[in-house]
């Protein structure tokens, strides 16, 4: 899967926020897409890396992978519920 070519319903810029506040964002604007539907996040946060896919995981979405741009991150997500 080409992560480029993802069409995202909603981006997320949670770019100057730490830990949690990524997460928390991602967990609000996953809220307002559909199901099957993808959140992108963009994180400067190093621990978005880690921490995104695993609470993704926990509340049973889909972590489709992340993108390194010039100083942050792009995290797609599939809502699956």
């Amino acid at each position: 899967m080409n992560l480029e070519s993802l069409k995202p319903s909603i981006v997320i810029d949670a770019r100057g926020s730490a830990c949690p506040g990524p997460i928390l964002e991602a967990k609000k604007g996953i809220a307002k897409v559909k199901r099957g539907e993808i959140l992108e996040v963009l994180s400067s946060d190093s621990g978005t890396r880690v921490d995104l896919p695993v609470w993704v995981k926990r509340v049973g979405h889909e972590y489709l992978g992340l993108i390194e741009a010039e100083g942050y991150y792009r995290l797609f997500i599939r809502r699956k519920k």
